[in-house]
């Protein structure tokens, strides 16, 4: 019996595994994403920048944002303007207005939209298509031409400086109605008529049927009714006087020329346009994921 002694040094193996191996190259697609990412990058760079430039001036002194308003980092960090803001101000005041009123119109607005949208999507009434035309033509009147009629109507009811007068015509936005009459109609039928065999009625239907599948949408008017209210200026400009109905946008706009507008007062200002932005930024991270997923519950087995 022979046998075969392997030989020392010889390599474990012969083959294509024994020729070295080339760095891949990066193909055009691969350059492509490169480009698109560094433009990407670019854009958000541009988008961010004022923001980050707002927040760092609200920390320097009033001296330092005039001399050097674009630098990013304070030399001197300073807390004066946001003790201004909430200690010698009537800020805190107009923070509480706008919180109310914006979680009064979204709550609301949610409501009364869903109605409408599902009204339109599903019942069938007399005058539905003249409604629908009617609903188009309110989206395509710009809100400032209606501002003196709104002053009148206000006044006329006896609502006007009261926050009745605040929440109530922002209760129902014409591009709300819009949106939940196109997500309803894009819910199957098939879903409605097996609880209507079951027994239930036209409401119960909607709310507990056909509103839990239409999340997306909902969470989408939640997002735009907020910002949207915390936002307004043009309404609460027509629809308040007082000193105590006023809220953040008005309070800010007044800065340029109220009490504490000695200056140019940039630390100030931006400030309290930069805690204005938290609300709404908060309210965008939370719910992003949900807003984007807009086939989440349009089919329901």
């Amino acid at each position: 019996m022979t046998t075969t002694t392997p030989v020392v040094g010889a390599p474990a193996s012969v083959g294509r595994d024994s020729r070295p191996r080339s760095t891949p190259r990066i193909g055009r697609r691969g350059l492509g994403k490169i480009a698109l990412y560094a433009l990407l990058i670019a854009l958000a760079t541009i988008y961010i920048f004022p923001f980050l430039v707002q927040v760092s001036t609200s920390f320097k002194t009033d001296a330092e944002a005039a001399t050097d308003p674009m630098s990013l980092v304070p030399q001197v960090w300073s807390f004066a303007a946001y003790e201004r803001l909430f200690l010698r101000s009537d800020f805190p005041l107009w923070f509480t207005n706008s919180a109310i009123v914006t979680v009064m119109v979204t709550l609301g607005r949610v409501f009364f939209v869903s109605l409408a949208g599902y009204a339109l999507a599903r019942l069938q009434f007399r005058g539905r298509t003249v409604v629908f035309a009617a609903l188009i033509a309110v989206m395509a009147v710009p809100s400032v031409v209606l501002l003196i009629p709104k002053f009148l109507v206000l006044n006329q009811l006896g609502l006007y400086d009261s926050y009745a007068g605040m929440i109530l015509p922002l209760l129902v936005d014409a591009a709300g109605v819009f949106i939940m009459k196109n997500f309803f109609e894009s819910i199957p039928a098939s879903v409605e008529e097996q609880a209507r065999i079951d027994g239930a009625g036209t409401f119960r239907i909607f709310w507990s049927v056909v509103l839990p599948m239409a999340r997306p949408a909902l969470i989408t008017i939640v997002i735009l009714s907020f910002q949207g209210s915390w936002n307004e200026l043009s309404h609460f400009i027509v629809a308040t006087q007082s000193p105590e109905l006023t809220t953040l946008t008005k309070g800010v706009a007044s800065l340029a020329s109220g009490q504490l507008s000695q200056g140019t007062q940039y630390p100030l200002k931006l400030a309290a346009a930069a805690i204005m932005t938290i609300p709404v930024a908060v309210m965008f991270f939370i719910f992003q994921r949900r807003i984007m997923n807009a086939s989440e519950g349009a089919v329901k087995e």
